[in-house]
Order: C-alpha cells, then structure tokens, then sequence
C-alpha cells in the first residue's frame, strides 16, 4: 500500500513540475476525447490552450520584466526600504509544493473537486491542477502554526471547498463582463478578494454622491475616441510610472510603449486560450445535459490569467502599481516592501470588476483598501512564509530576515483560515461550519437553478 501511495505522490510530483502550459493542454485533450469531442478537435483544443497560455506568460514576463526595474528605481530615488522581502508568487509556489502538505495536494484536491461534483456541491470541473499550491500554502502555513500535517491538509481541503463555492457564485458575472463563457475561476489568490470586495462595493452603495461615480472603459473609449483605447491608456500609464521612476526619455518612452503593447496582446492571448476551451466547453455542457438531468450548468476552471485581459482590470492595476509601493511605505505597521509580486496585481481585479459592474472608480477604490490590508496580511505572516522557506530549503535572499509575498502572503482567506486554526478546536470548527455551509446552500442553488433549466426548456 504504501509503495502504491509513494507512486502515486511521484506521478503527482512529476505533473506539477510540469507546469500549467503543458499540464493544461494535456488535461484539455483527455477531457476532450472523453466528451466524445473527436481526437482531433481535442487535440487542437488542448494545443491552442497551450499556446494561448504561452503567450499569455510572455507578455506577463515583460510586463514584470519591465514594471520591477522601474520600482526598484523608485524605491531608490525616493529612499524606501523595508525589512520584509517580497519574493514573488514562483517562490511561494515552490514553498508550498515543497512542504509535506504539497507533496500529496494534487491527489487529494482532485478527490475533493470530485466528490463535490458528484454530490451537486459544485458546478466547478477544476483542471487547473497546477495552481493548487495555493490552498498547499495555505495547509503548509497552517502546519506550522499547529504542529500538525494533518490539521495542515484538513486547513488545505477547507480553503478548496471554499473556493470552489466562490468560483460557481463568480461564474455568471464573468461570463457577462469578461466574456468567458463556460468558465470559472477558482483560483486561491483571486478568488479571496471576492467576499471584501462585495462588502466594499455595498459600502459604496450606501455613500450619497460615490454611489453615483461611474468610470467605464468601454465607455471611455467611445467618448474619447483613440485616446481611450487600451494602447493609449497603457502608454500614458508607461510614461507616468517612468517619469516617477526619475527614467530618462528613452528610458520613459520605451516603458509607455511596453505597457501599451500590454494593454493589447494579454487579451489578444487570452481569446486565443478562450478558442482552445470553447469546443470543450460545449461538449462538457452536452455531456451533462445527456447524462444528469439534476445538475445546472458546468463550468470548466482556469487560472485567472484568462481574465486579467480585460481593459478595466489592466488600467486599475497599472495604476496601482506604483501606488501600492507608496502606500507600503506611509502604511503604519507594514514592514513589507512589494516588490517581485507587483505584476500580479491585474489578478487581485479578474473577479472585483463583475461584483463592480465594470466601474473603474469602484474598482480603483476597492483595490485600494484591498491591498492595504493585504501589506497588513503580508506583515502578519511574514515569519510563518519565513519557517516555511526554511523548512522547504528555500534559499532566502542575502540580507533579508524575512520574505513575504503578495500572491499568497497577503491573500485575506489564507490569512483568515490560517488564524482561525491556530485557535484551536474552535477556530478549525468555525472554518469547517463555513466550508461545509458555503457547499450545502451551493447545492440548493445548483438544485434549483437546474430545475429551472429543465422547465425552460
């Protein structure tokens, strides 16, 4: 049994090494073949999503590429430092893989995912095996805190369950606002901004005169013609963050043209992924209406990055960047200085701009208040990332004592699952009730919204 089970951890340790550019479009193929899609289509399918995620990684890399020396010339220009490092999401990945609980998350993530569909918990098919390190970081830190791998996987399992839920309930919205149709995104760093981010947006409501403020991409680029153009606001974004950054005028130029080109090839990236998927969309969806009459739509789940094309998310999040390092520093009790995570803010907004309805000042506001409590978060469980790069052999940088992240260092639902386990008993409990609740009410809705299907049709 147990040389059964050390197997099976190989092959699992095996795929995640892999990476989500070749991960995906295997997955994508098998589940073709599967609907019964026809070899062929499938294998296009899957080859196309490969592509698309490629190039999707490429145009982020320059983006990152680009943005980090620019911050790190503000950083220098105005005399910021900070003692907690900002490593970047790949570090924190490799952490969580590393840990014992990433050893066995794969498995055990897919066991969850299957079970929640077959018992009508979910609508979520989530093939975006490769990103379930975020709920292993969340397991390894919990782990830590409690001196329990096994309290670490339960912690783990929960942060799924819960995020699976979030990415039925975000579904319809982001099919109408981000056109991607047939897909969720239950993505362990987007996702956590869901819950704040519609209780900031209630607040909004309730503000005479802010309720009233409405800033749209879509309509922005109608009244103002060219120079409301996604390659227009992200050129003059470029050249605003260069000046910042003291850059000369090539230094400037090059940067306004970069972000620009930015603007127009993430969602040129993202439809060409949204073309591979489509097809298996459609048979996952014929597939269901063949063979569960009690069971509502099926959506496929994706990394965010098939979402972070969308021109509101993207000017937001440019202009956040060089905010974000300002507000680290004038933050009273942030000790973290972003850095490497920087690119990773478009992915904070994939899911706040349809609870916002596409409004780029409520977004602008939310993702605001969001990262600052999110350079608290980060703050909070700096020394808990720290022991686990150690306990992952992790090399940390020469002369930090300690090393955050962004993405997942200053992820609100981590942090909230986190400390809620090392309460104890009670803390662990509080986490379950919400995670089984969150499960059986989705399952209500499913129920109906099936029923509702069948009597439409």
């Amino acid at each position: 049994m147990d040389a059964i089970w050390g197997a099976i951890l190989v092959f699992f340790g095996f795929v995640s090494s892999l990476g989500a550019s070749v991960v995906m479009p295997i997955i994508i193929f098998i589940m073709g073949v599967c609907l019964k899609a026809g070899v062929g289509k499938s294998l296009r399918a899957g080859l196309t999503v490969g592509v698309g995620f490629i190039g999707l990684n490429l145009v982020i890399g320059m983006m990152g590429s680009n943005l980090g020396p620019a911050v790190v010339e503000m950083s220098e220009r105005f005399g910021l430092s900070l003692s907690i490092i900002d490593v970047g999401w790949p570090a924190a990945a490799a952490i969580a893989f590393a840990s014992r609980v990433g050893a066995i998350i794969i498995p055990v993530c897919l066991a969850v995912n299957i079970l929640m569909l077959l018992t009508n918990t979910t609508q979520t098919i989530d093939i975006d095996i490769w990103d379930y390190w975020h709920f292993a970081f969340t397991g390894a830190l919990v782990a830590i805190l409690t001196g329990s791998q096994a309290i670490g996987i339960l912690a783990a399992v929960l942060n799924e369950m819960i995020v699976l839920v979030l990415g039925d309930y975000t579904a319809p919205g982001l099919e109408k606002y981000n056109d991607l149709p047939g897909i969720s995104l239950p993505h362990g760093f987007t996702t956590a901004f869901v819950p704040g981010a519609i209780v900031l947006n209630k607040v909004i409501d309730l503000i005479p005169g802010l309720n009233k403020v409405e800033i749209d991409m879509t309509t922005l680029q109608k009244r103002f013609g060219v120079f409301g153009e996604p390659m227009l606001v992200g050129t003059v974004l470029g050249v605003i963050i260069g000046i910042v950054a003291g850059k000369d005028v090539t230094g400037v130029l090059a940067l306004g043209i970069t972000l620009g080109a930015v603007l127009v090839l993430i969602p040129k990236m993202a439809a060409m992924l949204m073309e591979g998927l489509i097809p298996i969309s459609d048979a996952a969806s014929e597939f269901i209406s063949k063979n569960f009459q009690n069971r509502g739509k099926i959506y496929i789940g994706l990394d965010s990055a098939v979402g972070i094309g969308h021109p509101t998310t993207l000017a937001v999040s440019l202009v956040l960047v060089p905010l974000t390092v300002f507000l680290a520093v004038i933050l009273p009790g942030n000790r973290v200085l972003p850095f490497a995570d920087l690119a990773v803010i478009p992915w904070m907004f994939v899911l706040i701009i349809p609870i916002v309805k596409n409004n780029g000042f409520r977004a602008l506001i939310i993702g605001f208040i969001t990262l600052a409590i999110g350079l608290w978060i980060a703050t909070d469980l700096a020394p808990m990332i720290t022991q686990a790069a150690v306990n992952a052999s992790f090399d940390i940088p020469p002369g930090a004592t300690e090393i955050s992240s962004i993405c997942d260092g200053a992820n609100p639902l981590t942090w909230a699952i986190v400390r809620l386990h090392g309460i104890g008993i009670i803390g662990i409990i509080i986490v379950a009730i919400i995670a089984v609740g969150l499960a059986v009410v989705n399952r209500f809705r499913i129920i109906k919204e099936a029923k509702a299907l069948r009597a439409a049709s």
